[in-house]
């Protein structure tokens, strides 16, 4: 099997390289390759891309996901976000490959307090959401054979992300806020390139199963919960913070003005996959502190 995967150098493109190796032959490029186009606002180049390397699967691990950043740039996140997909799933039609893409809890307006089904009505609120959605419309109207994994909240070992910028701000203050509002899950790019690779295989060998899914690690959280959780587990490493888990201080969303608005509900059922490819999806606790334990024992 050949693939090609796109965004190598984003935390989940870092794991996929991983996580993918044993499926077959891997061309992994990102923005800055050279010798092949990973840049996704050169449309042409990345189809190009596609019809030379004639991969059996085309994962895509870009996106423009500075959510606040994409509020004044709506034309260059539409090219990236939509567009993009788009083209890469007109070619993967035309060589009859499968294209993999992620898209995420923007695409509803975080309404109620339901997980949200796959077959709910969508309503972004922001245009990275609605880019994300015109991304996906664009893959099913070419009619190539796709898997769609909608997640949130995406975290990593490698790179910034909300638990490295948790441990520096309480080391630095004596306190901090953080929001209570908005409800979802932790999710690893570990776990996410880990059921890619599986559900990979599986649509290789049954077809049916492709589709769209929502993917995201076990249960659910808030971001002061996500907080606490970090700032309660490097106490107990003996990390030397000047904020304790209870100094951690509750707010509402409304508390910080952002350019992009965010869902207050991102919770995702993931009935679906589990079922269709016989899935456990572990804890997103489990995750984070498997994380924290990796960051910490680099800071050493």
């Amino acid at each position: 099997m050949k693939i090609l995967l796109f965004g190598k150098s984003g935390q989940v493109g870092w794991e996929l390289q991983r996580s993918l190796a044993p499926l077959g032959e891997i061309v992994a490029l990102d923005s800055g390759s050279t010798g092949m186009c990973g840049d996704f606002t050169d449309l042409d180049g990345i189809a190009a891309t596609v019809r030379t390397v004639a991969p059996d699967v085309i994962v895509n691990a870009a996106a423009h996901t500075a959510v606040d950043k994409a509020e004044s740039e709506p034309e260059l996140v539409r090219t990236i976000n939509s567009s993009a997909p788009g083209v890469l799933a007109q070619e993967a039609k035309n060589i009859g490959a499968w294209l993999v893409h992620y898209s995420t809890d923007y695409v509803f307006d975080g309404s109620g307090d339901q997980p949200w089904l796959e077959s709910d009505a969508t309503s972004p609120l922001s245009v990275y959401g609605a880019t994300k959605l015109e991304g996906e419309k664009l893959i099913r109207q070419a009619g190539c054979k796709h898997l769609i994994f909608r997640t949130s909240w995406v975290y990593g070992a490698r790179g910034g992300n909300f638990a490295k910028t948790m441990l520096r701000l309480a080391a630095e203050r004596d306190s901090l806020s953080v929001i209570d509002d908005q409800i979802g899950t932790p999710t690893g790019a570990d776990l996410l390139a880990d059921v890619t690779a599986h559900a990979i295989r599986a649509v290789r060998q049954r077809p049916e199963l492709g589709g769209l899914y929502n993917l995201v690690a076990g249960g659910e959280t808030s971001w002061h919960g996500y907080a606490s959780l970090v700032i309660d587990f490097a106490s107990r490493a003996g990390v030397p913070l000047k904020v304790s888990p209870a100094a951690i201080k509750a707010v509402v969303t409304g508390e910080f003005k952002t350019a992009a608005r965010r869902p207050l509900n991102s919770r995702l059922d993931c009935g679906k996959l589990q079922k269709a490819f016989d899935l456990q999806l572990p804890p997103w606790q489990a995750g984070v502190e498997r994380m924290l334990i990796e960051i910490l024992e680099k800071q050493r």
